[in-house]
């Protein structure tokens, strides 16, 4: 998914000055051909692979933070020492090189053994740990555990009925028809039997046990416990009176598969809602040939989270591309055929896709006796109110200045996923990390990081027109986020400073 970044600099096979590396950051380079990073860690060369392995971005145009880099692109974290894959979206490591040094020249001619990773901590470490949901922070949860070396037996239960998937490119490449589908899966079906992830699909959970330590599913199989994640995520809202073959959402793969199919003979489509998935979509369909009609409450969409400056820039860039946008008005009335709108006007499409948010599945919770508020209730190692039941996701509503705040952001929820993982192993690690997504719309990508909810002021530098720009969101005097069209490199160091202000 994506392609190998382009090598820039010298050959590090023909040798490089020791001089020439820098101290606090890294080299870019290549050897004959295959792009490849050269840092000093504690007096020490290491060299790694210069492409992330997520979708390929340059990490030599990333920042180094400590003994890391982090890609510009998505925000992925791996270890210079190590090549490990610290932080998601990214879960495969960097390919580790050979570092010859003679007198004070350096020299990399060839690919070293990967590095092992850490054993899990000296803990008497749950044997039996099921993972509730399929989604972002479900997989990551449960790759996290394997790759820390953990033997025991590990359960995923997914109510999807495919595999884990990339589900931001649903609403994206794979959508507008781009991008193939073995790209979709986050990875292949032999993965689940190498790694022993005991993985069943199409399995609803109806009942959890605390006391006993079981949860049920819907066809009446029992799983035991020693460590339960929750990750039940969320599902789309809906509306009524839309109850039609033709009638969308968009969260699942089988979601996506359907609008497509439904558009072999479509020439228009309506669009209820206007948040970055709806946007996103509105953009895949009208590079399909279609007519594409985008219905919203707000005069501005988007505005409440990027401030006006970038939401008009959006506006306009969907506009240039030919999206209709029904503003200040509502859907009245569907028939299958015609929309009706709230301002009395009518639309005839072949389909709609509903996009009005979503809510977060805390029924079974609930029904558990976990606390429940806008979310399942979290501390801050994302431990529920119940012993040995974790929660992460976009159903987890975990501490934050003060307050408990709930995130629907795909890398979040994996970070989230792999947080768990660890402290299920024993490191009791807190989770501060600050939240990212990033939104693609003709060629450009808006990158977001930071809790935006609650600011009050906006700087923006630059114009978004020219693809260029850094808007930075105050709360009062504080900063609390950050979004960047073509501002790769300073939205990760925003990144590092609110990171260290959670």
């Amino acid at each position: 998914m994506g392609n190998a970044t382009s090598v820039t600099g010298p050959d590090f096979s023909l040798g490089i000055a020791r001089s020439e590396i820098p101290a606090h950051g890294v080299l870019a380079g290549h050897v004959q051909g295959t792009a490849v990073l050269l840092a000093m860690v504690a007096g020490q060369i290491h060299a790694v692979s210069g492409s992330c392995t997520h979708y390929g971005a340059p990490l030599g145009e990333g920042l180094r933070v400590g003994d890391d880099i982090r890609c510009p692109w998505h925000h992925a974290c791996f270890s210079l020492r190590t090549g490990q894959a610290m932080h998601a979206p990214a879960f495969s490591p960097l390919q580790c090189w050979a570092v010859d040094s003679i007198d004070e020249m350096i020299f990399v001619r060839g690919t070293a053994d990967p590095a092992h990773t850490p054993a899990p901590a000296a803990i008497a470490t749950p044997q039996k740990i099921v993972i509730a949901g399929g989604g972002a922070a479900g997989f990551a949860c449960a790759q996290r555990l394997r790759e820390r070396g953990y033997t025991g037996s590990l359960t995923l239960l997914s109510a999807d009925t495919s595999p884990p998937v990339d589900r931001p490119n649903l609403s994206k490449d794979y959508l507008a028809g781009s991008a193939p589908e073995e790209w979709i899966p986050l990875q292949p079906a032999e993965f689940y039997h190498e790694q022993r992830i005991e993985l069943h699909l199409d399995c609803e959970i109806t009942q959890l046990d605390c006391a006993a330590h079981q949860v049920s599913t819907r066809t009446g199989m029992t799983f035991d416990y020693d460590a339960l994640l929750l990750a039940t995520g969320a599902e789309p809202n809906r509306l009524p009176g839309f109850d039609f073959p033709n009638a969308f959402t968009l969260r699942t793969l089988d979601d996506s598969r359907k609008l497509i199919a439904s558009l072999d003979e479509a020439k228009a489509v309506a669009i209820i809602g206007a948040g970055f998935i709806g946007l996103e979509a509105a953009g895949a369909l009208r590079s399909r040939g279609l007519d594409v009609h985008v219905i919203t409450p707000e005069a501005l969409p988007l505005a409440r989270i990027v401030g006006d400056v970038l939401a008009t820039d959006l506006l306009k860039r969907h506009r240039r591309q030919g999206v209709v946008f029904h503003l200040d008005c509502k859907p009245y009335h569907f028939d299958g055929q015609t929309l009706t709108l709230s301002n009395a006007d009518t639309l005839v499409v072949d389909a709609v896709l509903i996009g009005v948010g979503v809510k977060p599945r805390t029924a079974l919770a609930a029904s558990s006796g976990l606390i429940v508020d806008n979310g399942i209730r979290v501390d801050a190692q994302l431990r529920s109110s119940v012993p040995d039941v974790y929660v992460a996701g976009d159903v987890a509503s975990y501490p934050h200045a003060g307050t408990h705040v709930r995130v629907e952001h795909w890398v979040h929820a994996q970070r989230q996923g792999q947080c768990v993982a660890d402290n299920m192993l024993g490191d009791a690690r807190t989770f501060d990390v600050p939240p990212f997504f990033w939104t693609h719309h003709y060629g450009i990508d808006l990158r977001y990081v930071g809790h935006g909810r609650g600011w009050n002021r906006v700087e923006i530098d630059g114009d978004p027109a020219t693809d260029d720009c850094l808007a930075r969101y105050f709360k009062d005097a504080v900063l609390v986020a950050a979004a960047s069209i073509g501002r790769d490199r300073e939205l990760l160091e925003i990144e590092a400073r609110l990171a260290t202000s959670e």
